[in-house]
């Protein structure tokens, strides 16, 4: 069971990040449109794994998750500015496609529910 602080930890990550993508102050070309799907640190809170969605094809889906690994050192930099904690965690960016297979799941719902309804017509 994970502990309230690390619950509020890890959101405080993810909005930290979040902002930093929205205002554009990560300014690496490659990383396109990019959402923060979750953050989750490891037990001892020394490395935060944040799931990154990304709206594009596969490469650029590569290119994304590559460019933020790269800017890694300066998400941490920021996130210690921000956060008020003794250990800064080390960021890794996963890509996260839960959000793809939820829309796949809603497009097949939706496929089904007008078979139906052509059906009974």
């Amino acid at each position: 069971m994970a502990s309230y602080r690390k619950e509020r930890l890890e959101e405080l990550i993810k909005r930290i990040i979040g902002d930093l993508l929205i205002k554009g102050v990560i300014k690496d070309p490659r990383i396109g449109f990019a959402t923060v799907v979750k953050a989750e640190l490891n037990d001892d809170r020394t490395i935060a794994t944040v799931h990154i969605s990304v709206i594009g094809g596969a490469d650029e889906k590569r290119k994304t998750i590559k460019g933020l690994n790269a800017a890694a050192g300066f998400v941490k930099f920021h996130l210690g500015k921000e956060m008020q904690i003794k250990t800064i965690p080390d960021v890794n960016f996963v890509y996260d496609d839960s959000i793809e297979k939820g829309l796949g799941v809603v497009n097949l719902i939706d496929g089904l529910a007008k078979e139906k309804t052509s059906d009974d017509e």
